[in-house]
């Protein structure tokens, strides 16, 4: 079983280039399921047939689903909102805020990845290809598994220790909100191991890739380095890059061909940014590929000879060192300019900030006593140097490059 995640900017062309790769597989044998993600519902478009909640059959061996976030939302939220609403309602907050201030932001975005889990988990397809909401979604899809859980993991032993809580509220004279049931500790737990299982699906590349899509124009390039880096903080790395839309060379005409020799430059700098992994080419079309048959022959001249189904590169992945008398942790982050990074530690964790992606890093036992001497950013890499207590300059646990 292998998962394919398809993500980029709105408007570079996921949807199709995702059903493209799905349709692909299928047609070479593997059972495979294409599902989305984006809210704009657009996967029937490109498939040129009707997409429901639950995967539909679309051509042999395919099988299509536009997942109802929504509708996932209530069915394992539900218990935990109640609870917190009412416990809201208790503090004099109107029932209508309280139910807003119970949905934490990116929810609807982490069922639908706990939906995917789901599939996984049932077996019964060879490849499931996700076409992905755009940037910033995408961010908090898979950013939101190891912030939620974390919240999970604090809320839960608080809710089991309520009555410790409350009591001297109680003894006060004090109103206290009552204490979790069965069912919403019981909820809890199940979201907890689900999102955990969520990302171990993710962060294993054996079983998932993610391909970053992006069109051949500076802006939407530079969109893409700064994903590129942020996915490569969250630890999931980038199998391939796909360039979307590219007009092929040696066009008479002088406008298409100084806009070919644009896109020619804005692809070879982008070279320098992606780590290794490679670029695939989709060339421009003369009509929008809609349907089956268009999206097969997109997909052709995509992945050409390669299999869409393989893992097309393993990136490299967050490692210590020994150096002199302390270590230097190194964390790959491809296309990250300086300016953007920040390294903080507190207790046994190094957080480190990409823009308004940040990522906790669990210290090995053997940094943990040392101090944070130093961070640079080197060849695409961040290296952070952890120093014997008695080594590190005095102040030097936090701040920017």
């Amino acid at each position: 079983m292998r998962v394919v995640l398809l993500t980029g900017k709105g408007g570079v062309g996921k949807t199709s280039l995702a059903a493209a790769t799905a349709v692909r597989a299928a047609r070479r044998g593997a059972r495979t399921l294409v599902v989305s993600t984006d809210p704009a519902h657009s996967l029937a478009d490109a498939l040129g047939q009707a997409v429901g909640g639950e995967p539909t059959a679309v051509a042999d061996g395919l099988l299509a689903q536009q997942i109802d976030a929504r509708a996932h939302l209530e069915a394992h939220w539900r218990r935990i909102q109640d609870y917190l609403v009412g416990v809201l309602s208790g503090g004099g907050v109107s029932e209508l805020e309280a139910e807003e201030l119970a949905l934490l932001p990116g929810l609807e975005e982490v069922f639908a990845l706990l939906e995917v889990r789901q599939r996984v988990a049932e077996g019964g397809h060879d490849l499931i290809v996700v076409d992905c909401a755009p940037t910033a979604e995408t961010l908090r899809l898979l950013s939101l598994p190891q912030a939620l859980g974390r919240y999970l993991d604090h809320l839960a032993p608080l809710s089991r220790a309520w009555g410790q809580v409350v009591r001297p509220l109680r003894a006060a004279g004090e109103s206290a909100p009552p204490p979790p049931g069965a069912a919403v500790l019981a909820a809890l737990d199940e979201l907890r191991d689900s999102l955990e299982q969520a990302r171990a699906l993710l962060a294993d590349p054996e079983r998932t890739s993610l391909r970053l899509v992006v069109n051949p124009e500076r802006v939407v390039l530079a969109e893409g380095r700064r994903l590129l880096g942020q996915l490569t903080l969250l630890g999931y790395p980038v199998d391939a890059v796909v360039a979307n839309r590219v007009l092929p060379a040696g066009s008479p005409d002088p406008l298409v061909a100084a806009w070919q020799a644009r896109q020619d430059e804005a692809l070879a700098e982008l070279g320098d940014d992606v780590a290794g992994a490679p670029l695939l080419v989709a060339p421009q079309q003369a009509a929008e590929p809609v349907g089956v048959p268009a999206l097969a022959e997109l997909a052709d001249a995509l992945y050409g000879t390669r299999d869409e189904r393989a893992v097309l590169h393993r990136g490299a992945a967050l490692r210590v060192e020994a150096c002199g008398r302390g270590w230097e942790l190194r964390l790959p982050l491809p296309g990250v300019e300086r300016d953007e990074v920040a390294v903080h530690r507190t207790g046994d964790e190094l957080l480190v900030r990409v823009g308004a992606t940040t990522r906790a890093v669990l210290l090995p036992a053997a940094l943990r006593r040392g101090e944070v001497a130093g961070a640079r950013l080197e060849g695409g890499e961040l290296r952070v140097r952890v120093a014997p207590p008695d080594a590190a300059p005095q102040g030097a646990q936090a701040g920017a490059l």
